[in-house]
């Protein structure tokens, strides 16, 4: 095969360049991120039930959507949590390799069946089925400058105005707001509602029936009677738009002429449609979005193009509101990527200097070279062929293969040197025998050499995603190699390489040679006097291996190494039952601390009251700090994991909270913290309290071994509940069904979803 490519080097100079131009168009189509896609692929179920308690919602939402999800493919573990918020969230875990977007599908299909199961409240608010993720791409928030808009306002816009912008761009998986739009929301006074005698339910009914959008159809419509002249659309009730208007609607009429209106029982006014979480930057109320890369996508491509459609869309904003980005991922993983290219061509460089250093020949030398870039932009072609990214892994992977895949195009210079200086023919004829000698042996050295490197290729789980992207770069890397040693490299040999003396040289090289010469006869005598001492040179191995054992064994171990990110979690656990308030007051001190304290380290504070990673409640806090460029950060002193440790001596003072400074993990998708979750299971009918219990003494037991730093409950402490007692005998002699019981209850504590209303040509939502 190498004869024909001697005889048409142009034609080997097209397969090289057809190589280079597919992992060129490879390289603008990968992904690009710090690691590939870890974790195993997770489809999420979120569902509300407004007022419910964790144990209702366990019983009649998580669980009856639990019982559906069977026969999925490909289904790994399902895991839940029902809250005393009325929040159920369900995620499917997958086996590695599932295809995301077939087990959404199939989870939503399940999930219709149990539909008709749930509660209509949970029916009403809607469920949501998206593919998971476990961290988040980056964070946005809205600051208003001037102090003229508060907390609700910003969310209002931000939900108006951005959350679908953001969501339509490309790479965007989906979309967490830390705020609410605007509802109107109807406060009612029990009080007047008694003096009146009118119930909650009377209220419901009269908004739903006034708030109602009635289609009148039109006049002259077909058929219609001969003559005809009019045609034209009526028009008549429709949905209200200002808390006026729900102020005047009419809950009795009396005979006399009498009208009791909303007005009379109620505070209407526009408000958010959740309180749940509260948002703070730098000490400043905020609105935030928290935004989460989809499976596959381009990290660096995504921020990127977010960025600029938020820049697009902030000439919008109204005057004194601004953005801000406090928590980026996508700096790291640029300048990790950097990093490694960074080092990708300083190994180019370095082995373009040992080979002409060796060679001695700049035209010897330039043939291997050239091999380089074939070689590593079809190693990108594979990677796009094997649906895989642009990240750490890959090109580290490129990094070691550069020794190796330069070896083929240097054994066949050299051997192609040694015909023609031996026998003193020409390049052409000497390549022609170097290749009728060589061949078989640059295909055996390819074989061998993805024969230690295949196997890696079959792991299973996460690590094997690890090793496969590694192993496949590699072997891609030796194969393509060994395609240019035997077309591009042998035409270079027979155009480039010239006769010449390479064995009497003067000056560095001729010192050099000397002194390599004296280096190789100094090993000659050595190995000789090896040989002749076996024994010896067996215990010393043997020492060798022990000593090697033993720092292996002593080493301490990990999945991937921590790393300073640039950002770094604050974790907030108030008492349970503690309000957001108290929580607040626990964000503005770790805020203090960071830009009073760390200003030399903190960049921005971003602060959520009511949401954790651990689940949403009024006692979770979560502080999002994003530090200075590493380029400020020069001393160990302001690296992420002191400032951790500061801050944990600092926040364990604190008294009415439990205050965790938590480092970013090395791998986003498998966590938001670092360390590993452990589940209790009880598969013996144990109650709750019972694994609770169990739980406390793991916990207890866990705090005692020296190997573990801290251990804490992975989710939310168990809340107080008061129970109502209902007498339902005299409740039905009194003429009260459980119905009215039921709507009684869920108005006056939990709130209800009528309908909807008009602002701003939006539609949002009536609550009473």
């Amino acid at each position: 095969m190498a004869r024909f490519f001697i005889d048409r080097p142009i034609f080997a100079w097209v397969i090289s360049i057809f190589i280079m131009g597919v992992g060129i168009l490879s390289i603008l189509t990968l992904p690009v991120a710090q690691y590939p896609q870890i974790a195993p692929p997770s489809v999420s179920v979120q569902a509300s039930y407004p007022g419910a308690s964790a144990q209702t919602v366990a019983n009649t939402v998580t669980q009856v959507i639990e019982q559906q999800m069977t026969g999925l493919d490909g289904l790994r573990y399902i895991s839940s949590s029902s809250t005393s918020a009325g929040g159920a969230s369900i995620t499917l875990t997958f086996e590695t390799g599932t295809d995301v977007d077939i087990a959404q599908v199939q989870v939503q299909n399940k999930l219709s069946q149990a539909s008709a199961l749930l509660p209509g409240p949970v029916q009403r608010q809607g469920i949501t089925v998206q593919k998971s993720s476990a961290g988040f791409l980056m964070v946005i928030a809205l600051i208003a400058k001037s102090g003229q808009y508060d907390a609700t306002d910003l969310g209002d816009y931000m939900n108006t105005n951005l959350v679908n912008e953001i969501s339509r761009v490309e790479g965007v998986g989906s979309v967490r707001v830390f705020g609410a739009q605007y509802a109107m929301r109807i406060w009612l006074d029990p009080f007047k509602l008694a003096a009146f005698e009118l119930t909650p339910a009377d209220v419901v009914a009269a908004v739903s029936a006034e708030n109602a959008q009635i289609s009148a159809g039109s006049f002259g419509a077909r058929p219609a009677m001969d003559g005809q002249a009019l045609n034209a659309t009526i028009t008549a009730q429709s949905l209200l738009t200002t808390p006026e208007d729900f102020r005047q609607i009419v809950l009795r009429a009396e005979t006399d002429g009498g009208l009791v209106l909303l007005n009379d029982v109620a505070r209407v006014e526009i408000g958010s449609e959740s309180y749940a979480t509260i948002s703070r930057f730098d000490r400043n109320p905020s609105s935030g979005m928290a935004i989460s890369l989809a499976p596959g996508a381009n990290a660096l491509d995504t921020a990127n193009l977010v960025e600029q459609r938020i820049q697009e869309l902030s000439s919008f904003f109204p005057e004194g509101v601004d953005y801000v980005i406090p928590y980026d991922t996508t700096p790291f993983v640029k300048i990790s990527i950097e990093e490694v290219i960074k080092t990708l061509v300083e190994a180019i460089a370095l082995v373009f200097v040992v080979m002409y250093l060796f060679l001695q020949n700049i035209r010897a030398t330039l043939i291997p070279t050239l091999a380089v870039p074939v070689v590593l932009l079809g190693t990108f072609g594979v990677l796009a062929a094997f649906g895989f990214s642009i990240n750490t892994l890959t090109m580290l992977a490129m990094v070691l293969a550069i020794g190796l895949l330069v070896d083929d195009a240097i054994v066949v210079v050299e051997n192609v040197e040694r015909i023609m200086q031996q026998e003193k023919i020409g390049p052409v004829a000497a390549t022609r025998k170097s290749m009728d000698q060589i061949t078989g042996a640059l295909i055996g050295i390819a074989v061998v050499l993805s024969a230690v490197f295949v196997p890696m290729a079959f792991f299973p789980g996460s690590t094997g995603v690890i090793y496969k992207q590694f192993s496949i770069t590699i072997i891609s890397a030796m194969t393509l190699s060994v395609v240019v040693a035997l077309t591009l490299t042998p035409a270079l040999c027979a155009s480039l390489l010239k006769q010449g003396d390479h064995a009497n040289r003067r000056g560095f090289f001729g010192l050099f040679n000397r002194g390599f010469d004296k280096t190789l006869d100094g090993y000659t005598t050595s190995v000789s006097w090896l040989v002749r001492r076996p024994v010896r040179v067996g215990l010393v191995y043997l020492l060798i291996i022990a000593a090697m054992v033993m720092l292996f064994l002593r080493t301490p171990g990990g999945f991937l190494p921590a790393e300073d990110q640039g950002t770094m979690f604050t974790l907030i656990q108030a008492p349970t039952g503690a309000t957001a308030e108290r929580t607040l007051e626990v964000i503005k001190q770790v805020e203090s601390y960071y830009l009073d304290n760390e200003s030399d380290v903190v960049e921005s504070v971003f602060g959520v009251a009511g949401f954790s990673f651990a689940g949403q409640g009024q006692n979770l806090g979560l502080v999002f700090v994003r530090l200075k460029d590493w380029s400020e950060r020069t001393s160990a002193s302001q690296s992420v994991q002191a400032l951790a440790g500061r801050a944990f001596g600092a926040f364990s003072q604190i008294q009415d909270a439990q205050v965790f400074p938590i480092v970013p993990p090395s791998v986003s998708q498998l966590g938001n913290v670092s360390g590993f979750d452990f589940f209790l299971q009880g598969r013996s009918g144990q109650s709750h309290d019972q694994l609770l219990e169990a739980r406390n003494q793991l916990l207890g037991l866990a705090a005692q071994s020296p190997l573990i730093a801290s251990a804490r409950p992975s989710g939310l402490e168990d809340a107080a509940q008061f129970n109502l007692d209902i007498d339902w005998r005299r409740a039905g002699a009194m003429g009260v069904t459980a119905t009215d019981v039921g709507n009684l209850l869920t108005i006056a504590w939990a709130g209800q979803y009528v309908n909807d209303f008009v602002d701003e040509g939006r539609i949002k939502r009536v609550y009473v």
